[in-house]
């Protein structure tokens, strides 16, 4: 058992401890493998109803699309609304989309369109839910246990892809997808128990809530502006792009190259859930030992591989071993993704940032499952799964330089140190423009080190509310700068004084600290003038 420097055991079974996510684990656990039996039989009654790789491939994209299409406001709904509640509401949602799907099935009326519209609305309820359940893992064991939950909650995935899908194959060759359905339907009612017996304690802000837009805008204002969260956005988009090729692509290689049947494919995806599970129990070991960035490149060399070598799998055990390492490096592949970002992230924005890197990752496993399925409808199987490792390996090496960083040594607390303006009368909340001038005098000697450090308080303005921001030098007096930044609107920034963290707080001080004067920076707050003039 590894540990890290301050002592925190390396497994990623530790947040089990905790008795409120171990009960959700445990439930999460049956709702996935559910989930997964849906996923076999929705793909094995689409190659019955419309046996074409194009076809079956629309039933991953059905499942996907929604991930892109909702994201932002799921992201933004996770951050303004009660999580708790929020999750119990898309949680009966999904529910209700794949009861509906199980009786359409048994009744034997689902058609290829059917079976996509109600892929679709249950997906729907999946996008709204992922922001919320990924933004809560911190609450329920602490920032320091975020990268374990990570890998705990990947194992419930992928313990559930190893059973799954045979289960699934077994359900569908004993009574018929239908069932796999009714399964999936039935897997919600624990998690819904548990989330509605837990009291998640209220935090409160003397601030009113953001409104959905403007919550989406300040999200998407956050990711721009932290080039660590974009490394993230980058190196994950690039990988599920040409990574989606497996899943598009493996019902119809079970089926229609390996001649498996519905047990039989089955029984691939249980190989590689077992690949991801043994891949996410070692992913601390690993990870306390080996760069990050280093081990993401093996990780991504030994999928496409994989990925590379099913083209010619036709050996007995051979695409069975090829999924197991798939699998493994797969899972720790997006569990270093997740990890790095929730580790990078305020509790104020984690929601929004986590649902840019869901579109990001749901918008390329849509898009890239529509290509490849297309690519082997008009070539074939083989082609389409060579071109898919090929572009992996190429886009690898031209997305090196976006560095991941693992943000586990900020301090991302609220430093509640900035003083609330003091404004004669208070403006309206939805006043603004509001320009803020913070004045420095420093040691004209140290220009160039203040311009430097005040870049990274660019940073943090522009990420945190600001529409400009600009550094002025006075020209009639050495020394004498004056930073100037704009925010849409009064409560935009009075909440920005809100999102300010310990971390932040650190740079803020380090560029004060080059000013000079013994009084300190004046600061100033100005508003646009609304009122109108009287002549």
């Amino acid at each position: 058992m590894s540990r890290t420097k301050s002592g925190a055991t390396f497994t990623a079974f530790a947040p089990l401890r905790e008795p409120l996510y171990r009960m959700l684990w445990i439930a999460t656990v049956a709702s996935n493998v559910g989930t997964w039996m849906q996923d076999v039989g929705a793909a094995w009654l689409m190659t019955t109803l419309a046996p074409s790789p194009a076809m079956v491939a629309m039933v991953r994209t059905a499942s996907s699309f929604p991930m892109f299409l909702l994201a932002l406001p799921a992201g933004a709904l996770a951050d303004v609304m009660d999580r708790r509640l929020l999750l119990i509401v898309t949680q009966s949602w999904m529910l209700a989309a794949a009861g509906a799907l199980g009786l359409l099935t048994l009744l034997g009326v689902t058609t290829p369109w059917s079976l996509l519209a109600l892929t679709f609305l249950l997906g729907l309820g999946t996008a709204l839910n992922a922001p919320a359940w990924q933004a809560i893992i911190p609450e329920l064991v602490g920032r320091e246990q975020v990268a374990n939950a990570v890998s705990l909650n990947s194992i419930s995935i992928n313990l559930a892809r190893s059973v799954g899908p045979a289960i699934g194959g077994l359900v569908i060759a004993a009574a018929g997808a239908g069932w796999t359905f009714v399964l999936n339907a039935v897997s919600f009612c624990g998690v819904i128990l548990v989330l509605y017996r837990w009291r998640r304690p209220r935090h409160e802000s003397v601030l009113p809530a953001e409104r959905v837009w403007s919550a989406i805008r300040a999200g998407l204002r956050y990711v721009r502006h932290v080039p660590a969260v974009r490394a993230v956005l980058v190196r994950s988009g690039t990988f599920v792009l040409f990574g989606s090729a497996l899943w598009a692509l493996l019902p119809s290689l079970a089926r229609f190259e390996l001649g498996y049947g519905p047990a039989g494919y089955g029984i691939l995806l249980g190989f590689f859930g077992i690949g991801a599970v043994i891949g996410a129990a070692a992913m601390p070991r690993w990870r306390a030992n080996i760069p990050i960035n280093r081990f993401v490149r093996l990780a991504v060399a030994l999928f496409v591989l994989s990925l590379l070598l099913l083209a010619w799998a036709h050996g007995p055990g051979v695409a069975e071993l090829l999924l197991l390492i798939a699998g493994a490096a797969w899972l720790t592949l997006l569990s270093t993704f997740n990890s790095c970002l929730q580790s990078l992230v305020p509790a104020w924005v984690r929601g929004r940032a986590l649902a840019v890197s869901i579109l990001v990752f749901f918008g390329g496993m849509a898009l890239g499952s529509a290509i490849w399925g297309y690519v082997a409808a008009l070539l074939s199987l083989k082609a389409a799964l060579v071109t898919a490792a090929i572009g992996g390996m190429v886009t690898a090496v031209f997305t090196r330089r976006y560095r991941l960083q693992s943000g586990e040594e900020l301090d991302l607390t609220p430093s509640v140190h900035w003083p609330a303006p003091q404004a004669m009368p208070e403006p309206e909340p939805e006043q603004g423009p509001v320009v803020i001038t913070v004045e420095y005098r420093i040691d004209p000697a140290t220009w160039q080190d203040f311009a430097r450090a005040m870049l990274h308080v660019r940073r943090i303005r522009r990420r945190d509310g600001a529409m400009n921001w600009a550094l002025l030098r006075d020209v009639s007096e050495a020394g004498h700068y004056t930073e100037i930044f704009v925010v849409e609107s009064w409560l935009e920034h009075l909440r920005q004084h809100e999102r300010v963290t310990m971390a932040d707080r650190a740079v803020l001080e380090q560029a004060r600290a080059f000013h000079v004067d013994a009084v300190p920076p004046r600061v100033s707050h100005y508003i646009v003038e609304q009122r109108a003039v009287k002549k």
